[in-house]
């Protein structure tokens, strides 16, 4: 199977962004798929806590798995979708919330979590982050505060504006800290979008 990954390009934050969004002009139309989307040194897992080789990887496990599995959406470019995806940190930051124990290494953390879970939590999990039917670039998402968004995994979380600057997304569980976007319009141009998050969004209330 073609390994593929999100590019991490350089850091975009939301604030200043004051362009109108591309639904209000030309809709995106480019049909590169986010599986398409390589990271730019080819490295697997690496110490940069801030790309996105966990998540990739778990995509990759769960197809591995599961060909047939709704995730593979993400392999077809004609699909319009907005994708969150969590940067590494975010899923340290899980492991360590639920073990405990801090681990740096990418490469544990995510043999932890997919030896701890299993296969089918991962892939709820992954489609909890994934909106399928809409192209939300950051521009549109700064002008939806509280709208509430249905996932591929079934469930939703809500878009909560902060001083008209700031995204964060409200998830199912209430005990948590919700995500910050700290990354935005990944695959700008096409109609699968992605936008880095800080947390891993949970489709479920933990204890």
């Amino acid at each position: 199977m073609r390994r593929f990954a999100f590019l991490a390009t350089s850091a975009l934050l939301l604030a200043g962004l004051g362009a109108p969004p591309s639904s209000a002009g030309s809709p995106a139309s480019g049909t590169t798929p986010l599986a398409s989307v390589l990271t730019s040194d080819g490295n697997q897992f690496d110490r940069n806590p801030l790309d996105y080789d966990i998540v990739t990887e778990a995509a990759l496990a769960v197809l591995a798995a599961k060909p047939d599995s709704p995730v593979k959406v993400l392999t077809d470019g004609d699909t319009a979708l907005t994708a969150f995806i969590p940067n590494d940190r975010a899923f340290k930051k899980l492991w360590q919330e639920f073990s405990g124990k801090r681990v740096n290494s990418e490469r544990k953390v995510f043999g932890k979590l997919a030896s701890g879970v299993g296969i089918d939590t991962i892939e709820t999990v992954l489609l909890y982050h994934v909106v399928p039917g809409a192209t939300i670039d950051a521009a549109a998402a700064l002008q939806s505060d509280g709208a509430v968004l249905t996932t591929a995994q079934g469930g939703t979380f809500t878009v909560n504006v902060v001083r008209h600057r700031f995204i964060k997304l409200v998830d199912a569980d209430s005990d948590d800290r919700n995500p910050r976007v700290i990354e935005v319009d990944l695959n700008a141009g096409n109609k699968q979008i992605a936008h880095g998050i800080s947390r891993v969004l949970r489709p479920v209330d933990l204890p």
